[in-house]
């Protein structure tokens, strides 16, 4: 390094490498995760990314980067999907013994029923 500017032209083409390999893997993620093409057509495009790297790349990102956003967005989708049902069956599904507790002091507040009967609701919520 024999100056300052060649310090940054170095580390200018060190970010260029490395956006074309991170380039390079997702297209080739893409390429594996995507079920709408089949083998043959995953096999044809992996041979051009090798032995064309650059140009496949851009020609894959043209010409099915629309479906690959695509595939993204439902990937997000389907993930939060998946977090939801989760927290929704680790927190109960009616909502436990505070909403029960709750919907037993409503109907106490409206006259329904009497402080005993929201004693034994109250307990038997708190016990199940």
């Amino acid at each position: 390094m024999n100056s300052f500017w060649d310090f940054l032209v170095w580390l200018f083409w060190l970010y260029v490498m490395f956006a074309c390999i991170w380039i390079f893997i997702t297209v080739i993620i893409d390429i594996f995760r995507d079920h709408t093409l089949n083998g043959w057509a995953k096999a044809l495009w992996l041979i051009f990314l090798v032995f064309l790297p650059f140009l496949a790349a851009f020609i894959y990102l043209i010409a099915r980067g629309k479906s690959m956003a695509e595939r993204r967005m439902q990937e997000q989708v389907d993930a939060q999907a998946q977090a939801n049902a989760y927290i929704r069956s680790v927190a109960g599904a009616g909502g436990g013994a505070a909403a029960d507790i709750e919907k037993a002091k409503g109907l106490l507040d409206s006259g329904a029923i009497t402080q005993a009967e929201y004693e034994q609701l109250k307990a038997k919520a708190l016990a199940g």
